[in-house]
């Protein structure tokens, strides 16, 4: 008899509790479970189950068994759901979280592609500063700053890193100068998100590659990245920002990158999604569409 089919039956009489209960479930006949069942032992030289009139229960043997039985069951029925999964359209809605600053920046121009490729599927975005719970909140999958904290069960895919970029306007260095050094970062006047960890320092890098928090004189607080960039560009003051944020005013020369050679610390951005054995086809094609825009992972892709 075909053995898988066996262990099918096998664990199926184990979950039903009894030969009838299982042939009932499976639709084949007593004779024929018991047959299965039969041909399983015989095969493996070793009893799996004992039976009585009342009860059927696992021999040391079956339980050991079935766990592998299992197993082998759900990696069958997961490469049978994967094949045809990858056969089907993407379509549905997708929801999307994204760190504010990355969705804004960089995520609303890749969209369109997406969105061009797969029209099937619905776009459901929702951007935000504060961490989430992707499960929790029903999420698809999210972008993520690696200093925001997510579920260590999720699956988290790289996609860049970002350098922390200190900038300022031409209009800001025409009138104040531009800081010779990470020290002389703190007689200029700074553009500073509001976090607690940030309202009096900035944390660079020292020589030795430790962390150096310079004292900074804060001309503008707030916990809106854009408020700070319009700042920076009405030559209020120097911000620090990743470099996903600052791409298009540097290349177009509306910021200038101040300390080039100084390294400010990095960022890491993270594809996550909810470690689930079998993906749809609409989160797959999303997954493979971003791992196709960062092929580098390890580079700064915003830094010429």
């Amino acid at each position: 008899m075909d053995r898988l089919q066996s262990m099918r039956v096998f664990a199926k009489v184990v979950e039903q509790g009894s030969f009838a209960a299982a042939g009932k479930a499976l639709d084949i006949s007593n004779a024929v479970v018991t047959r299965h069942v039969a041909d399983l032992e015989e095969h493996l030289g070793t009893r799996l189950l004992n039976r009585t009139t009342r009860r059927l229960s696992l021999t040391e043997t079956g339980h050991a068994y079935l766990e592998r039985v299992l197993q082998i069951l759900q990696e069958i029925e997961d490469a049978e759901a994967i094949a045809s999964s990858q056969s089907k359209k993407p379509s549905g809605t997708l929801r999307l979280y994204s760190h504010l600053g990355f969705g804004q920046t960089q995520l609303a121009h890749l969209l369109p592609a997406f969105a061009a490729k797969f029209p099937d599927v619905t776009l459901d975005v929702t951007l935000s500063d504060r961490s989430v719970d992707l499960v929790e909140d029903s999420y698809d999958a999210g972008i993520f700053i690696d200093f925001q904290k997510f579920d260590s069960g999720m699956i988290a895919r790289q996609l860049a890193v970002s350098e922390a970029i200190l900038c300022a306007s031409p209009k800001y260095i025409k009138e104040r100068g531009a800081p010779d050094s990470v020290d002389d970062i703190s007689r200029h006047a700074c553009l500073n998100f509001s976090y607690e960890q940030l309202r009096h320092y900035w944390p660079t890098k020292g020589q030795d590659g430790e962390t150096v928090n310079v004292p900074i004189n804060s001309k503008v607080v707030s916990n809106n990245g854009e408020l700070l960039r319009q700042c920076a560009l009405a030559g209020m003051g120097i911000m620090i920002r990743p470099s996903f944020a600052l791409g298009d005013d540097l290349a177009a020369g509306r910021l200038v990158r101040l300390l080039p050679h100084h390294e400010l610390g990095q960022l890491t951005v993270m594809l996550v999604y909810p470690s689930r054995r079998l993906l749809s086809a609409k989160v797959r094609s999303f997954v493979d569409f971003m791992a196709q825009q960062f092929p580098r992972p390890e580079t700064d892709p915003w830094l010429w």
